[in-house]
């Protein structure tokens, strides 16, 4: 009882702000166009200086987890290759890019510092994952979405625009801003350090907030096979193959809330807007987003669960 009481402490306030961003659209009190907006503000403004903050304040020279880091990136390379060639051997061509991202990319910069603070009181190992797998997502789901695309442009012209994009990414930027300030020998004065904080500090609720009120239970319903083996990579296999590597390796604790919420969050809702504007198939990725967030509750507290019960996690 113990054990899923902790598990349940974990996931559900998380949960709960999502629902009742859902709960506050239904009542009419948030709007399509609050949605798009915080979306927009938390992906240029809040989420990078969130990123930045909890980079800065390492002091990467002492805490910097190379193994820690490496896995984050080789599992990312692994399940991202890996979904593709099956995407590509038993999927549609036009379902192949969105498929992809849906499978692999999910919303760890959100979840990943929304956990780690839930149950340790602050960002923990959150910020070194984000370092391991965000560019990395980033950078792959640009590259499946340009060549996977269903629109008739020049590959060459695509790509062009893709590295530019990926260069102004600013989730990147501010991953690289926050590595930059804390090699640095000195600290940011306390004033910049505030104004700041009243960003971050925002990030995450507004993040939570916004998917809930995003959230359109309809559209699950939308090429339900295609995204249910998706939800089902994302969710179960994932997690299953990788956090078994990751304690086989000897990784605990926050190593491994860390990885669960890299490999077994929910599909980012940033990649819908990816997958529309970049001429691949929109209604497959609204789906899969909708059925992982919908199902992460059950398969986070469950997860967690499964490892506290092991002793894996304290």
């Amino acid at each position: 009882m113990d054990n899923l009481l902790y598990s349940l402490n974990a996931s559900i306030p998380v949960f709960i702000v999502i629902i009742a961003g859902w709960f506050f659209r239904q009542k009419g009190m948030l709007t399509e166009q609050f949605v798009t907006v915080a979306n927009k503000f938390n992906f240029k403004v809040t989420l990078p200086i969130l990123l930045f903050m909890d980079i800065s304040s390492m002091n990467l020279r002492e805490v910097f987890h190379w193994q820690f880091v490496l896995f984050c990136m080789v599992a990312t390379t692994i399940c991202f290759f890996v979904t593709w060639i099956f995407a590509k051997r038993f999927l549609s061509s036009e379902m192949v890019g969105s498929f992809v991202q849906g499978s692999f990319r999910g919303s760890a910069a959100v979840l990943g510092v929304a956990f780690m603070t839930n149950i340790y009181g602050d960002a923990g190992l959150a910020p070194l994952m984000i370092i391991g797998c965000v560019p990395l997502y980033n950078i792959y789901s640009v590259i499946v979405l340009t060549i996977e695309s269903n629109e008739d442009k020049p590959k060459q012209g695509q790509i062009k625009t893709a590295l530019v994009n990926i260069c102004k990414n600013p989730l990147i930027i501010g991953i690289l801003l926050g590595v930059i300030v804390a090699l640095l020998p000195f600290q940011l004065p306390d004033m910049v350090n505030k104004t700041l904080s009243s960003f971050s500090d925002m990030a995450t609720p507004l993040a939570l907030i916004a998917i809930g009120a995003a959230f359109e239970g309809k559209k699950a319903l939308a090429k339900i096979r295609p995204t249910l083996v998706a939800s089902l990579i994302k969710l179960v296999v994932q997690p299953l193959v990788f956090l078994s590597i990751a304690v086989w390796l000897g990784f605990r604790n926050q190593e491994l809330i860390a990885f669960l919420i890299m490999l077994g969050a929910p599909s980012t809702a940033s990649s819908y807007i990816m997958a529309k504007n970049m001429g691949n198939d929109d209604v497959l990725s609204a789906s899969i987003i909708v059925v992982t967030t919908l199902l992460s509750a059950i398969t986070i507290t469950g997860w967690l669960f499964l490892l506290k019960s092991l002793s894996l996690i304290a």
